[in-house]
């Protein structure tokens, strides 16, 4: 069977890689941007690093500062509206996963029509390129900026989806080490989770390759050395720098080869209780892949080496329940180890999530397929 590998075509790395956007976007001639980003990264001053640099190159911008923490319809058809009263030619995302994901929803309907809802009903259902995007990251944890996924809230129905579409990928990512050493301490973590998720459920996904193996192992490796440093020392440069290339490589992973359960299920609790992603990946992936291990044990076991285990000595499952352990500590660690019911999470709820997640995308790459009733159970054993 083939496979196809989707990935931007120029990712700018490092600290102060936005320095070198200017220059590339002015050789693609483009000349107004619609910058989609929250209000907060614009009363910090954040967003300057990108308007300046902008400003420099004699290209136009407008912003758009209205997105949310779990990004809505709402927020995407607010965006397209200034979008079209702006005449602008390109998007630009500034920001975490929220705005990337907003952001590729603008630029995929502003040059395909309809609502965003009628690309979730499939993959890469889009026609047409999207409005050129060019994404801007400032969290170590989304990949959004790189990925062909988009995670969206239905705010009637209190529902997430996912929108899964080729042409979300940017013309240019960039990912600025510096933009990122501000970032808060709870922040610092849960994005990071959301990184580990990204990898672990990439490399137990039915859909993984040698390729998207490679990325994930790395990702956790990465990820699991640098991030308990990073949540104690936000100013620690080699530590982000070292979590923006883990974040990548997981986005590589997932991208193309999708997830599990952990997303299916977190989403749910996102769109229900309007809570963060990363901190309800966090909570869950344990427990999804203690249920997991029972299908691919030799995946967990790989997983415990890049975690840093010596597993030489064990046997399989001991090197499956090291890993597994080895995930809650560093949740602990990092302070996103959390129960559900202390969020806010009521069993009445429970049936309602388990069934939108055994129906999202995601959950077809799972490795071991659950009932409605395991999928309670997991979210109960979180309680």
């Amino acid at each position: 069977m083939s496979n196809v590998f989707y990935m931007p075509p120029v990712t700018l790395m490092g600290p102060n890689a936005i320095q070198s956007l200017g220059a590339e976007l002015a050789s693609k001639e483009l000349k107004k941007a619609l910058i989609v980003t929250d209000g907060v990264l614009v009363e910090v001053g954040l967003v300057s690093k990108l308007t300046d640099e902008l400003t420099a190159h004699g290209i136009d911008y407008v912003i758009y500062d209205g997105v949310q923490p779990n990004p809505t319809e709402k927020n995407i058809e607010d965006g397209l509206a200034l979008l079209a009263q702006s005449n602008a030619d390109f998007v630009i995302s500034f920001g975490g996963g929220s705005s990337h994901d907003t952001a590729k929803g603008i630029a995929l309907v502003a040059a395909n029509g309809g609502h965003i809802r009628d690309y979730s009903k499939g993959v890469h259902l889009s026609k047409k390129p999207q409005l050129p995007l060019v994404t801007v990251n400032t969290t170590a944890g989304t990949a959004s900026e790189m990925t062909v996924f988009a995670i969206i809230t239905n705010q009637e129905d209190e529902t997430k989806y996912p929108v899964v579409d080729k042409h979300f990928t940017p013309i240019i990512a960039v990912n600025d080490s510096e933009l990122m050493v501000a970032m808060p301490k709870f922040l610092t973590a849960t994005t990071g989770m959301d990184a580990l998720t990204h990898a672990v459920e990439a490399y137990v996904s039915t859909a993984a390759t040698p390729i998207t193996d490679a990325a994930a192992i790395k990702a956790i490796e990465l990820i699991v050395n640098n991030l308990e440093a990073v949540v104690n020392n936000g100013q620690d440069r080699e530590a982000r720098d070292a979590m923006q290339y883990g974040e990548y490589l997981a986005g590589m992973a997932f991208s193309n080869a999708s997830l599990g359960y952990v997303h299916s299920m977190a989403y749910q609790l996102g769109g229900v209780y309007d809570l963060s992603h990363g901190l309800c990946n966090a909570i869950l992936l344990a427990e999804v892949s203690r249920f997991n291990a029972q299908q691919v044990p030799e995946r967990f076991v790989d997983i415990a080496k890049a975690m840093g285990i010596d597993t030489a000595a064990m046997t399989q499952e001991q090197a499956v329940n090291a890993a597994l352990e080895a995930i809650d500590a560093l949740s602990e660690k990092v302070g996103t180890k959390q129960r559900l019911a202390d969020l806010g999470v009521t069993e009445d709820k429970l049936a309602f999530m388990a069934q939108n997640t055994l129906n999202d995308a995601c959950s077809l790459t799972n490795p071991r397929k659950a009932s409605l009733e395991e999928i309670v159970n997991i979210f109960k054993a979180r309680m």
